[in-house]
């Protein structure tokens, strides 16, 4: 079964100035009519540099659909400042022009000793994805609850790469066990 959704543009309408970087729907939608549905969703965020959140190493204040995306100064260790964020949304149509179409769900990794390794140049190895997915999404395999609703880190989670959740970064010094799937561009 397919759902059809694209991704905005990106966008970076703050530097990480004297409180943080403040990359807010509201503020968003002020500066840029028309660009961003009425009700987004998901939400990702990156560096300027391309880096996940995760990667970045970050401590995030907001991360969602609702107020966008703020890293705030004060929250970071050894008076560090945040990174420089860009942010874009996931929509759903008719808000879209082109479709994404969902690939079937992978589970090539259990979350053994290091974590749970769900790579999209591995899972390319062994299945038909397309050359530059647009999306990633990631569940459980038990409850197929979204990942970013398990309280879990993830050290990648990114369309290029794919999702990776290390026991390491885990409270519990466990990952669940994930599936993913790709959005790739509807060929039609």
């Amino acid at each position: 079964y397919v759902h059809k959704m694209c991704w905005t543009e990106w966008f970076d309408r703050d530097d990480p100035s004297a409180s943080g970087d403040w990359e807010t729907l509201c503020r968003l939608r002020k500066e840029n009519p028309g660009k961003i549905c009425p009700r987004p969703a998901a939400i990702e965020a990156k560096t300027l540099s391309g880096l996940t959140v995760a990667a970045a190493g970050d401590v995030i204040y907001k991360n969602d659909i609702t107020s966008g995306f703020i890293c705030r100064n004060k929250d970071q260790i050894n008076n560090k400042k945040c990174n420089d964020y860009r942010v874009r949304f996931s929509c759903y149509p008719p808000f879209c022009e082109r479709g994404v179409c969902w690939t079937s769900w992978f589970n090539r990794d259990d979350p053994g000793t290091t974590g749970d390794w769900e790579v999209l140049s591995e899972l390319k190895k062994q299945n038909k994805i397309c050359d530059n997915p647009l999306y990633v999404d990631a569940v459980t395999t038990d409850t197929m609850t979204p990942a970013i609703y398990t309280g879990e880190t993830f050290y990648m989670y990114n369309p290029t790469d794919g999702f990776v959740c290390r026991n390491k970064d885990q409270t519990t010094g466990k990952c669940s066990d994930y599936k993913v799937h790709f959005g790739c561009p509807c060929n039609n």
